[in-house]
């Protein structure tokens, strides 16, 4: 599967979105996981522990949707999980992105259980968010050594809010998605820049 036409397309995109992510700095230590879908039953996702500004073919494997390695070197993060998910609901998803920013860091560690953004005109590149003025709440989930069990609780909040475009986890970042990497990237660095606001403006004197 390695050789097939769409994992090098895929992962040729995925590389050169972990170069831009990281050139922004939102992929610090080698951290941040890549996905896309090959076809009904496979992802092409990034191996753990790879520096995302250097990534080539080599440093992705395949993995079916029950998180069984197919082809590639070494054994799936156990992050894979939190991607397998979004692949399972949707059939039209199609690339799943997480970052590590500064501002998303720090912001998950303040709020709890959610983050209310409201007033961005950069809302509109999420689904479901065509009036900023309404806004959305971000969840924010708790760190849990057990992926499946994190996995499981996103699942529980897709089941509640079916639009929900993206999420954090508290001390570790944001995941979001989309039906190309490229819309996947889009929504990432729309996320990005309002959390980057959020936090500088709550550093401001109210």
């Amino acid at each position: 599967m390695e050789q097939s036409p769409e994992f090098k397309a895929q992962v040729r995109l995925l590389a050169d979105a972990g170069r831009e992510l990281a050139d922004r700095g939102w992929l610090p230590a080698r951290t941040g996981h890549f996905s896309a879908r090959l076809d009904d039953q496979h992802i092409a996702i990034t191996a753990p522990g790879r520096s995302k500004d250097l990534l080539d073919a080599h440093d992705f494997m395949v993995v079916d949707l029950e998180g069984h390695l197919v082809s590639g070197s070494g054994e799936p993060g156990p992050e894979t999980f939190l991607h397998i998910i979004m692949y399972r609901r949707d059939a039209d998803l199609g690339a799943v992105l997480h970052t590590h920013s500064i501002h998303g860091t720090v912001l998950s560690r303040q709020v709890g259980g959610s983050l209310l953004l409201r007033d961005y005109e950069a809302l509109r590149e999420l689904p479901g968010c065509e009036h900023p003025t309404r806004g959305i709440q971000v969840p924010v989930f708790a760190n849990h050594p057990d992926m499946q069990q994190l996995a499981a609780r996103v699942d529980a909040a897709m089941d509640r809010d079916p639009a929900l475009a993206g999420y954090l986890i508290s001390g570790h970042g944001l995941y979001t998605w989309g039906q190309t990497v490229e819309r996947a990237m889009q929504r990432t660095e729309a996320f990005e820049f309002m959390f980057e606001c959020e936090s500088l403006a709550r550093q401001l004197p109210q």
